[in-house]
């Protein structure tokens, strides 16, 4: 399995910007997945994660309201609909896939997450 992520980019504080993060490889609607970022000097940082089992999301909570995770099984494709965005959300963000059957970890724990997409930046000026 492999993720690509894409749709980082450039925006002003107030903007919105769509992430999108294609799977090639295994059964998609199997997976559980979650979105992460990671800032300068900063450690990664959960944003939203999506348990398959239950359909449930869990969003950091700077970013309810603001960030929206959604799916499309059809195209093996998870996206990030990000609005509102604040200089603060400046990080580059990485989407993670669980694919080893029914997750057992927190969702917010990097290591729940056996698949790393490579990351895309995502920068808020001010």
């Amino acid at each position: 399995v492999q993720l690509q992520a894409s749709g980082g980019g450039l925006v002003q504080a107030g903007g919105s910007l769509r992430l999108s993060c294609a799977a090639s490889g295994g059964t998609f609607s199997s997976f559980d997945m979650g979105w992460f970022r990671q800032a300068p000097g900063n450690e990664r940082e959960f944003v939203v994660g999506f348990r398959r089992s239950d359909s449930r999301t869990y969003y950091l909570e700077s970013v309810k309201g603001r960030f929206t995770i959604s799916r499309d099984n059809a195209k093996n494709t998870v996206y990030l609909q990000m609005n509102s965005l604040k200089p603060e959300d400046t990080a580059v963000y990485y989407c993670a896939a669980h694919t080893g059957g029914r997750i057992t970890s927190s969702l917010r724990n990097p290591s729940a997450y056996n698949i790393w997409g490579q990351g895309t930046l995502v920068t808020v000026s001010s």
